[in-house]
């Protein structure tokens, strides 16, 4: 709650005498009644403010004497830790991605809302908001999600080739919540742990919080780099390798089946585990290469989610796994945020039993095919030319021109209000091999980009 002007500034004046050392501690100050006859107030804007004091820790009140100066010395806040401030600031991408200061958003993660919104899934969006649905949506519901939509998802899976019954799915709040619960249960202080080299970089600064030991295993067009896997294998004996197989962010790279089998060999070899991150899984190919098919969720956890394909904003996501793992990792769940939402997970499995959900990803697919040739067009005329995304997926990965600096030219845009990803964010030592750029096919070809792609590039 807000205080009055008047308080606060009685509240500045007061502190800053305290801190200033004019009043010291243990001190009496002005009684309510004189204190606001003193300073022309009314007696109830004093006590406000006096009240405020006490809370902050500069006064105490006693009983039948008055208000004093606190004896004890205020504690210093506490000092953010260095695990904190490296997570924060390998996050810096993702606030502005959530805060959106920017017109142009070519370095933007997900699909734009009118890509959603403007289907026919935005009529079954507003319907549940009026509405809501029947039975238990407002209840806790059970800590392993809502099981009609455990039943679709576990059928989804076994289209891919991923065997897996109902009770081998735990549902989340998106993709990122059964990283952190992955990270949580698995993952000590000190653990080494893989990631690829370009890699999905908020999962960095969720490694960092942990205070694991972060390992880059360099990542191809193919899938991780075979070569460097085994040579960080040779000196490191890590607890988890956390990799993105299809339409890989933010390469947009595929995994094929010679580098999985190596992959899932290495696994057993070595004797750890792999999170498999599909983000885009329903507008890719069913029988793409999957590590979780070949492995049959033995060493596999396979993470998925409904916000880069139905809405960011409904937080649906989930994590399939041997049974002994997953039903670790839904105790954790129940611990932490006891349930997720039954009201988003009743409506994602109503949008896939009517037959909207498929009716929406197809439209999808169709957008993002259509945005990826145009941006491939677009950014030739300027000059910069990066490969097609084998598997399909939103980002380009797109190298500068020799002689342009990477930090230079996402500052440049800042002015301009267009927001960029730089390559090196998505290295977990903060430096791209060459100065190169991630876009979103949907946001490429903005026109104000493309003026200041050529005006920058002279294309």
């Amino acid at each position: 709650m807000s205080i009055p002007s008047k308080a606060s500034t009685i509240v500045e004046r007061v502190t800053a005498a305290i801190e200033g050392g004019t009043l010291r501690p243990g001190e009496r100050v002005a009684s309510v009644r004189k204190g606001a006859r003193d300073r022309g107030v009314s007696k109830n804007t004093l006590a406000v403010a006096y009240d405020q004091l006490v809370a902050s820790g500069h006064l105490e009140a006693r009983r039948g004497a008055g208000y004093f100066v606190a004896a004890a010395p205020r504690m210093p806040p506490r000092r953010i830790g260095p695990e904190v401030e490296e997570a924060l600031d390998l996050v810096s991408l993702l606030r502005e991605q959530t805060e959106a200061h920017y017109a142009v958003r070519p370095g933007e993660g997900r699909p734009p809302p009118a890509w959603m919104e403007e289907s026919e899934l935005g009529a079954h969006f507003a319907r549940a908001a009026r509405f809501g649905t029947q039975g238990g949506a407002h209840d806790y519901g059970s800590a392993w999600g809502y099981a009609p939509l455990r039943e679709r998802i576990a059928l989804s899976l076994q289209e891919r080739a991923i065997p897996c019954p109902p009770d081998q799915v735990l549902l989340t709040g998106g993709a990122n919540h059964a990283l952190d619960l992955i990270i949580r249960h698995m993952v000590e202080p000190g653990d080494a742990v893989l990631v690829d080299d370009p890699g999905y970089y908020p999962l960095f600064g969720k490694l960092r919080l942990a205070r694991a030991r972060i390992v880059g295993v360099r990542r191809g067009p193919e899938g991780p780099d075979l070569e460097d896997l085994a040579e960080k294998l040779a000196v490191v004996r890590p607890k988890l390798f956390f990799t993105q197989s299809l339409a890989h962010n933010p390469t947009g790279g595929t995994l094929v089946p010679a580098v999985a089998h190596a992959v899932l060999q290495a696994a057993e070899r070595h004797g750890f585990h792999i999170v498999e991150d599909d983000p885009f899984a329903d507008i890719l190919p069913a029988m793409a290469t999957r590590l979780a098919a070949l492995d049959g969720l033995r060493r596999v956890l396979h993470v998925g989610t409904f916000s880069k394909t139905l809405s960011a904003s409904l937080r649906v996501g989930f994590v399939a796994a041997a049974p002994e793992l997953l039903r670790a990792l839904g105790h954790m769940k129940l611990l932490t945020v006891v349930a997720t939402s039954q009201y988003a997970e009743r409506l994602v499995a109503g949008l896939m039993a009517g037959g909207h959900y498929l009716r929406h990803l197809r439209r999808l697919r169709t957008r993002v095919e259509r945005a990826t040739d145009e941006a491939l067009r677009d950014l030739a005329a300027v000059g910069l030319r990066p490969p097609r995304p084998p598997g399909g997926g939103f980002y380009l990965w797109t190298p500068l021109p020799d002689g342009v600096e990477e930090a230079a030219i996402v500052r440049e845009a800042a002015a301009r209000s267009i927001f960029l990803a730089p390559g090196a964010v998505f290295s977990p030592e903060r430096q791209a091999a060459v100065p190169i750029l991630r876009l979103n096919v949907a946001h490429a070809s903005d026109p104000r980009f493309i003026a200041f792609l050529r005006e920058r590039l002279g294309g």
